[in-house]
């Protein structure tokens, strides 16, 4: 292999623009994901199947449904509906709606674990509905499901090179275009490989970190 270090520093600009949007877009559907994904929860627990029943076919449906599908969707047929977004928009949209439905289970999960006697003092201390929520079941929650959600953060970086298909030149993206401009393979793409093993194991410290100070 004939390894040309001035071909890695040729592509480090891109590199960094390219880090960028996929660090924008990873934080912003991580965002989505897990408050849409908090709302499908709670919706699921209402007492009436007529929310139930549409929240659970809408989610089973994306969740079943490829991510590339989903991103093509978004992108070329909501237009000829007469709404149209950006491509960065529509990456951001597709992949925070598609990954909201696996963070939704992960929240059911750690809204069951919480023991039924905290139910029961804030019955007894006659807390509203919505402050139990709130001050009680929520933090005990969202606290066991930590380490569940820190793993689809990771599984997302590892989709952003999908938002490549719709023009969106995240580091793959540029990698590619790097590629097509130079006739160069092997920096480029070895860069991003290695910038994703780092980005990885960096959110995996993060993570890690902020599971042990929340369950002091």
């Amino acid at each position: 292999m004939n390894w040309d270090w001035s071909a890695v520093s040729d592509f480090m600009p891109l590199f960094w623009e390219g880090t960028l949007v996929t660090l924008q877009a990873l934080a912003l559907g991580s965002l989505i994901s897990f408050t849409l994904g908090l709302g499908w929860a709670l919706l699921m627990r209402m007492p009436t199947r007529w929310v139930q029943w549409p929240v659970g076919i809408v989610t089973e449906f994306v969740r079943d449904t490829p991510l590339l599908v989903q991103l093509f969707f978004l992108f070329y047929v909501l237009p000829e509906w007469g709404l149209t977004l950006s491509a960065m928009t529509t990456g951001v949209v597709a992949i925070g709606l598609h990954y909201s439905t696996y963070t939704m289970q992960v929240y059911r999960a750690g809204i069951d674990a919480v023991p039924v006697g905290q139910w029961e003092a804030a019955t007894a201390l006659n807390l509203p509905r919505g402050r139990t929520w709130r001050a009680v079941i929520l933090p005990q929650a969202v606290r066991r499901v930590v380490p569940a959600l820190g793993n689809y953060v990771i599984a997302m970086l590892k989709d952003t090179p999908l938002l490549m298909a719709i023009t969106v030149l995240e580091m793959l993206g540029r990698a590619r275009l790097f590629s097509q401009q130079h006739f160069r393979f092997t920096e480029p793409l070895t860069v991003i490989g290695v910038a994703f093993v780092v980005i990885s194991y960096l959110a995996s410290l993060f993570l890690r970190t902020l599971e042990r100070r929340l369950v002091r």
